[in-house]
């Protein structure tokens, strides 16, 4: 088993050098994600060293397990998904853990009825189920595992800005998800002045159709009534998206300062995406995250990892293809 634990060493230094080298790319995440599984690979195969009895006891539960797994993940899902309705509304953005439950049940079931009928149509669209979901679900694993680290990395201190993206106002006000980074952006500035820097606030957030006034307005009141000053806040109010968030924030900070760095603050679900989006449109600066509510977590992680995907249309669109041919040429047989 040596070579799996040669090539998570491999894996592990590229991923070392890659997060140095810029830690806000997705290949971050694959690679880290690639290192734990050639690890886990090289596990797995000292079981072959068990005696017989043990070796049966490790194949059953390798087998049982993450079948019982996928039920308990469904399970969660689908409470979750419900959850997300009964409080946020029946938009497509809040049925996402709804519909992915429903997905681990339809995985769960499909190769068990494979298994039963032997049919083989039934055991083609099993095996290339599988095939996809196992790799969506290794880019879904390395995402979340990645997150964390990211999150957990923080941001060098002596940012010249602070910048806050907007989540959306409830009638006029603004709403516990964007109070927690608010409140968040407002911790880090008083942090930045302690330590004697003379950081400004952005706050980013247009007017959405059903908003009073735009959100960086609502956003910069409720910093004011906390205490920050209003001449160090600054208010973008034209942005739509992160993307937009992010570009026009960027375009606000080079008139005062070229070479500005800065920390931007969302929520710790959407810290790596944002990250992403900060890279992509050349901002100098690191994501912090401010606290979730947990029931919201899920869906909006799930989200998350789906704009992330849709991000890459041609490499993901290429990769289930050719497992969706190798499901189909090996099922036929």
């Amino acid at each position: 088993m040596w070579i799996f634990y040669l090539a998570a060493g491999v894996f592990a230094v590229a991923f070392g050098v890659a997060v140095l080298r810029d830690r806000r790319r997705f290949r971050n995440a694959v690679l880290l994600g690639l290192a734990i599984v050639c690890l886990a690979l090289g596990l797995l195969g000292e079981a072959s060293r068990l005696g017989p009895e043990a070796f049966d006891r490790f194949v059953f539960a390798v087998v049982v397990l993450p079948g019982l797994a996928v039920l308990v993940l469904a399970g969660f899902l689908l409470v979750n998904g419900l959850t997300m309705v009964r409080r946020e509304g029946r938009r497509l953005a809040n049925l996402l853990s709804l519909l992915a439950g429903v997905a681990c049940l339809v995985v769960f079931v499909l190769p068990v009825l494979a298994y039963y009928t032997q049919h083989r149509l039934v055991t083609t669209a099993a095996l290339v189920l599988m095939l996809v979901t196992g790799y969506v679900a290794f880019l879904f694993c390395s995402y979340l595992v990645y997150a964390v680290v990211y999150g957990r990395l923080g941001a060098r201190p002596g940012a010249g800005f602070i910048v806050v993206l907007g989540s959306g106002l409830i009638r006029g006000t603004v709403p516990p998800l964007l109070a927690a980074r608010l409140d968040r952006g407002a911790a880090v500035w008083r942090a930045e002045e302690d330590a004697g820097g003379s950081p400004v606030l952005i706050t980013s957030g247009g007017q959405g159709p059903d908003e009073p006034v735009p959100e960086s307005h609502a956003m910069a009141d409720y910093l004011i009534e906390r205490g920050i000053p209003g001449d160090r806040i600054l208010r973008e109010d034209r942005s739509r998206t992160t993307h937009d968030n992010l570009a026009f924030s960027k375009a606000l900070m080079t008139e005062r300062d070229p070479a500005a760095r800065c920390v931007v603050v969302t929520n710790n679900f959407h810290v790596f995406r944002a990250a992403l989006t900060a890279r992509r449109v050349r901002l100098n600066g690191q994501v912090l995250g401010a606290p979730t509510a947990r029931y919201y977590w899920p869906s909006a992680t799930l989200r998350e990892f789906v704009a992330i995907l849709t991000a890459h249309p041609l490499v993901n669109l290429v990769m289930c293809a050719l497992l969706v041919a190798f499901g189909i040429a090996v099922g036929t047989q």
